[in-house]
């Protein structure tokens, strides 16, 4: 069972060993769901590799502070390498065939509209021949044919020039793409945090094999720290957002330390069949380290004067023998809070009742 209790005073119970008499006691009780977790520095989290390849070198140490972007780990690939540099091939190349090729064309139109002026003064000269009967009709034709296809093929050069020149261009942006995606993949390969904060820990040596998504560091802000829990399903209905917190920490030799629950998520891990919550310290901890194991109860309700029974002594159907005189007699009650051996009684006897099991 994930629910514990703890208790804020031990229950003496006055009993006559004869006849097995008790009577209730008055006292401090305390409902409180258990939890177990752990200590976690400010935005913790895990740096995940984003590629496949090696850890090539680490550039910082454990416990080294960092600044948001500055680069953790380097990751070394080949392959990677590789695409990159056949990128940035296919780029050049597109770039550097770019000049060339628009210089020639451009020279054939500058050819082509130099043919045609020349060619378009010829046909005028042949007009004005024709209408002073100087030249004959065939030779009037053929200069005009002439002009025709001159200016046909400056226009076609033109065309060609322009289709070239956006071909290039195209290719020239298509190849810069694939070049920033190659750089882009190229970043991955350079890990980098996301925070300003410490380097908690590196997860691989140097010259190890690192998969895509695994985690290969942990990074933090160690000046301050919270408790990630996990409490069982059964008790997420009694946990509520700023209820106390009773608070146990191994490596504080039984110090019992306050705090208050920030944040009840909404969803069920259904591998541990667990809710994760997290609680707020309310008081400092020096000497707290992120991944210290915590026992923490979370306190559900309380009272400083309850009157107190034995979970032994309830009968089924909640009720009680109560000695009336020499005789028992079943008393029905109404029960409180309850803890694994305890349960208080809110209405039915007194404390100066006397009960018999």
């Amino acid at each position: 069972m994930a629910t514990r209790i703890v208790f804020l005073a031990l229950l003496m119970w006055s009993c006559s060993k004869d006849n097995q008499l008790i009577t209730p006691q008055v006292k401090p009780l305390m409902e409180a769901v258990y939890a177990s977790g752990f200590v976690v520095s400010e935005q913790e989290y895990q740096v995940f590799s984003q590629a496949d390849g090696t850890l090539g070198e680490i550039l910082v140490r454990e416990g080294e502070a960092v600044k948001k972007g500055t680069a953790i780990l380097k990751i070394k690939s080949v392959l990677a390498s590789a695409r990159y540099e056949q990128a940035r091939e296919t780029y050049q190349q597109a770039v550097n065939n770019k000049a060339p090729v628009i210089n020639e064309l451009t020279a054939i139109v500058q050819s082509a509209r130099s043919k045609m002026q020349l060619d378009s003064i010829n046909f005028l000269r042949f007009t004005n021949l024709l209408k002073a009967n100087a030249t004959t009709r065939l030779e009037y034709d053929r200069a005009e044919l002439q002009y025709k296809n001159a200016r046909n093929d400056f226009d076609a050069a033109k065309s060609r020039l322009a289709k070239t020149r956006n071909d290039l261009e195209t290719a020239i942006k298509n190849a810069n793409n694939q070049l920033q995606i190659a750089e882009e993949e190229s970043g991955n390969y350079m890990l980098r945090s996301d925070i300003d904060g410490v380097v908690l820990k590196i997860m691989k040596e140097q010259g190890e094999l690192v998969r895509r998504s695994e985690a290969v560091a942990v990074v933090g802000k160690p000046e301050n720290f919270y408790l990630k829990l996990s409490v069982d399903e059964l008790d997420v209905q009694r946990v509520k957002v700023g209820q106390p917190a009773l608070i146990k920490i191994d490596a504080f030799s039984g110090k019992i330390l306050n705090g208050k629950v920030t944040k009840v998520y909404p969803l069920i891990d259904t591998r541990q069949q667990s809710l994760r919550v997290d609680v707020a310290l309310d008081e400092d901890a020096p000497g707290l380290i992120s991944g210290l194991a915590v026992e923490v109860n979370i306190v559900v309700q309380q009272k400083e004067a309850a009157l107190v029974v034995s979970k032994q002594l309830v009968q089924p159907g909640d009720s009680v023998w109560v000695m009336e005189g020499n005789k028992k007699q079943k008393v029905k009650i109404v029960r409180g809070i309850e803890t694994l051996d305890e349960v208080e009684i809110l209405s039915g006897i007194t404390a100066q009742s006397i009960l018999s099991n």
